[in-house]
């Protein structure tokens, strides 16, 4: 996902741009670069292609699970650009969940336990990779 034009693909996908152009178009990505991102998401499992085409040959990107699994990266990021970089925003997500009148979607992580928003001082890194520590490697 650090890839330059990755993760803009993936926000394409999200919002139901599947085909080639449409994602080159959209993201400003040049289409060689393009290219070279969606088949490595295709590699790392993020991205399927799907044939639309036989002839000549076309195909479509769909998210994979994997990839779905992305949205609240793509969402944070989104809630970011919304409060520290435009005056307005320029995507507005609804929320029509199934016998409610739909709203605005307001995401915010919260924790499963007690329900409180994970922000702030309240959170810490529990490192669990050996010969590490918050700080980085542990020394000799």
């Amino acid at each position: 996902m650090g890839e330059k034009w990755a993760l803009l693909a993936v926000r394409e996908l999200f919002y139901g741009n599947h085909r080639f152009d449409r994602i080159a178009r959209n993201t400003g990505a040049p289409r060689d670069r393009l290219t070279a991102r969606l088949r490595t998401l295709e590699e790392a499992g993020v991205v399927e292609r799907r044939a639309y085409s036989e002839r000549p040959p076309r195909y479509e990107y769909h998210l994979t699970e994997a990839g779905r699994d992305l949205a609240p990266l793509t969402q944070a990021l989104l809630v970011w650009g919304d409060r520290w970089v435009l005056p307005e925003a320029p995507v507005v997500f609804e929320h029509r969940p199934e016998g409610h009148p739909p709203h605005p979607y307001d995401p915010r992580w919260v924790c499963r336990t007690c329900g409180e928003p994970g922000r702030g001082g309240g959170l810490r890194a529990g490192i669990r990779s050996p010969g590490w520590t918050a700080e980085g490697p542990a020394g000799p």
